[in-house]
């Protein structure tokens, strides 16, 4: 979709409008004018990955075809559970990514923007595993490590950076820092200054009429959601998973490779 956008000169937002929020800038802004010092650390709250479903056969309604609703996805039988509206559909993973994909497109969005990194991602993902690895981990090449806390903290500071001159914590409608003094004046003159979106809507309307891209470009939310997806693979495959964010494969891992790309469903295809 990123060289498609790029090939036909279109302008293409996507609804990660954390990238329009207020907080949200200046906390980025603050981080890569280094008022926290270097970054360490983060920690997101994005909740865990999507899981196979189990839920039994029920006739499917009158006026619904299942099988077009399936699309490429394997065939199962119909479950009112699954439809969207119901709360659960985007947790089975032949459909989607669960929360690490929901919550993940915001939060680690974020993430990547504040610490600079829309134009590549981290090259590890480790998976928890109940002993020395509780949280879902993903590593960047100059050492900073972003941690889920599997979604304890979804609302207020759902995201916290830890740098070697303090702390910040932002979450919608929610910004502040440790020590407090940090967030207390405005972006300076001298500071990092980033694009400040009018609106998630407006900011799209005025891309179209200028044809400049958007605070939500596909290309940085593309980067964004395959952090998600690492995530989910790494749960899946229950191991390390060592990523090239450039080559955008796996080093080294036939296995994980396989899954950039999942069988479709005779008739689908996809044409590029």
């Amino acid at each position: 979709m990123v060289n498609a956008v790029r090939r036909y000169g279109r302008v293409f937002q996507t609804g990660t409008q954390q990238r329009s929020g207020r907080e949200f800038l200046f906390a980025a802004e603050m981080i890569q004018s280094g008022r926290i010092g270097q970054v360490k650390t983060v920690t997101v709250s994005i909740g865990g990955p999507s899981h196979d479903c189990y839920l039994p056969a029920e006739p499917v309604p009158d006026g619904l075809d299942w099988d077009l609703w399936l699309g490429p996805a394997p065939w199962r039988p119909y479950n009112g559970r699954i439809l969207p509206g119901c709360g659960r559909w985007s947790q089975f993973r032949d459909y989607a990514g669960g929360w690490i994909n929901e919550w993940g497109a915001h939060n680690l969005d974020s993430v990547q923007w504040a610490l600079g990194k829309d134009h590549t991602g981290p090259v590890e993902v480790v998976a928890p595993n109940g002993k020395d690895v509780p949280w879902l981990t993903w590593v960047y090449d100059d050492g900073v490590t972003v941690y889920n806390d599997g979604g304890r903290n979804l609302g207020r500071d759902a995201i916290r950076f830890e740098g070697t001159r303090g702390k910040l914590f932002v979450g919608r409608g929610s910004l502040r820092t440790e020590p407090a003094d940090i967030m207390h004046q405005p972006t300076r003159p001298d500071e990092v200054h980033l694009y400040r979106s009018p609106g998630h809507h407006e900011d799209f309307l005025r891309a179209i009429r200028t044809r400049q891209r958007p605070a939500a470009d596909i290309a940085w939310t593309a980067r964004s959601m395959i952090m998600c997806h690492l995530g989910n693979l790494a749960h899946w495959l229950g191991r390390p998973l060592k990523w090239d964010p450039v080559g955008e494969t796996f080093v080294g891992d036939a296995e994980a490779n396989r899954w950039l790309q999942r069988p479709y469903r005779e008739p689908w295809t996809l044409t590029t």
